[in-house]
């Protein structure tokens, strides 16, 4: 282990070695030591030739030996495991995402929340707490934000402080730096789950029933119209994925997205994504322009990871001209008010349509909406399944066909509630029942 003595000489420390004092002294020193053997690292590399085209097995050989010489100048003693322990870590820096890679590995979390050099939230199993892990400071965090995103052919600097961007592993990541972020680079990371979660997942989580799930899947058989509404970090995209799963095998899908994370199973997929401008400010394609151009590649069913501008009106369109069967997210807090977003969208098109026109588009073209929203307890849960039911008036009619019913919060914090039908049997069922889809009236 560390010689404490020495540790103090090398982070230039004089606490007494009591409690937590001696603690802090170790880490500084551990940091120092790491931040000494990068340094070296750097022009080891640059001498031997060493480049992103090295294996790893070869970086790691030359680490060792700064690390070795190191130790050796500091009279420092490390046993192996500590050694070992030490090189992967500046291994992660110099190749990988440096303090990151152990929260990016641990499947327990879910969203990692970097505000600053020295503080990293996480959100572990709906919950968020405090992160042990941290950068050197200011430029530590941005190369490792850089690394990030050119890795994805993004660019982010004091002329573009802003960037949305995707990991290898489909990961998505948000950053933003100075001047925008006054206390320092920040950085999201909305991670991407390696084995995709299924409905079956969902109904043991308690997101929804099995009677609602079984009718979620009958309405993406029937090609239903669905539009799945919440919160941000309420699992829109998780239940989207999950909703994609029922599609048949023998569709031709085209996903479009900001920034890819959808992990649909089927054979006969196009995956499109949009592109930010460049730096003279050209080049850029929005989801308007790949949604326009999907509509020429010949899609069985469009999904668009999530409906933000003018590109909603071009969705409804499609729904209702041969493309049956259209997925989509919304940000919004309910049923009616994901209504009066896509309302607001329509109109940025710029297009004079009278807000009757736009509604009456809305009513033939979306037949269900699913309103989903992170609980107080960090669960996620289906609040509502709502059918869009027609025109009254000037008025969409909605009529919800699942809810959630709320019974209190237990000690523990966790919410308790059910799930259950509202009586209702939808108008939907005449279109499931002409494609051979039977569910029981008593699921209703």
């Amino acid at each position: 282990m560390f010689l404490h003595s020495k540790l103090r000489d090398l982070a230039g420390r004089t606490e007494p070695e009591t409690g937590g004092g001696e603690k802090a002294i170790a880490v500084d020193a551990h940091r120092e030591l790491k931040a000494r053997v990068h340094r070296q690292l750097l022009d080891v590399m640059r001498k031997v030739g060493l480049d992103d085209s090295s294996g790893p097995d070869e970086v790691r050989e030359v680490i060792r030996g700064c690390l070795e010489q190191v130790l050796q100048e500091g009279a420092l003693l490390l046993n192996r495991s500590e050694k070992e322990r030490l090189v992967e870590d500046i291994y992660h820096d110099s190749r990988g995402y440096g303090p990151l890679e152990p929260l990016l590995r641990d499947e327990r979390i879910s969203e990692i929340m970097v505000n600053n050099a020295h503080q990293i939230f996480i959100e572990k199993e709906g919950k968020i707490e405090l992160s042990d892990c941290r950068f050197y400071d200011e430029r530590h965090l941005l190369r490792i934000i850089d690394r990030m995103v050119s890795e994805v052919g993004r660019r982010i600097d004091e002329s573009s402080p802003m960037c949305d961007a995707r990991l290898p592993d489909g990961s998505r990541i948000n950053a933003i730096i100075p001047p925008l972020a006054i206390d320092g680079p920040c950085l999201t990371i909305r991670k991407f789950r390696r084995d995709p979660l299924r409905m079956p997942h969902l109904v043991a989580y308690g997101t929804l029933s099995r009677g609602m799930a079984d009718f979620l899947r009958g309405c993406v058989e029937a090609k239903l119209n669905l539009l799945v509404s919440g919160g941000t970090g309420s699992g829109k995209t998780t239940l989207l994925n999950v909703l994609s799963s029922f599609i048949p095998h023998g569709e031709r899908l085209i996903t479009i997205e900001d920034a890819a994370e959808l992990q649909l199973q089927q054979p006969h997929v196009i995956r499109l994504e949009t592109r930010p401008v460049n730096a003279e400010g050209v080049g850029g394609v929005n989801q308007l322009e790949l949604l326009k151009n999907s509509l020429r590649m010949r899609p069985d069913r469009i999904l668009l990871g999530e409906v933000r501008g003018p590109e909603a009106l071009a969705l409804l369109q499609a729904m209702n001209t041969g493309h049956e069967g259209s997925l989509t997210t919304l940000h919004a807090n309910g049923t009616r008010d994901a209504l009066s977003r896509l309302e607001t969208m329509v109109l940025m098109t710029g297009m004079e349509l009278p807000l009757r026109a736009i509604r009456e588009q809305l009513a033939s073209s979306l037949d269900l909406i699913i309103q989903i929203e992170r609980s107080t307890d960090g669960t996620r849960r289906v609040t509502s399944i709502t059918e869009v039911a027609g025109m009254e008036g000037d008025s969409v009619l909605l009529q919800d066909l699942f809810v959630f019913r709320r019974e209190g919060v237990q000690s523990d914090g966790r919410v308790l509630g059910e799930h259950m039908p509202t009586g209702l049997v939808p108008k939907c069922a005449t279109k499931l029942a002409l494609r051979g889809i039977t569910l029981p009236r008593d699921l209703f």
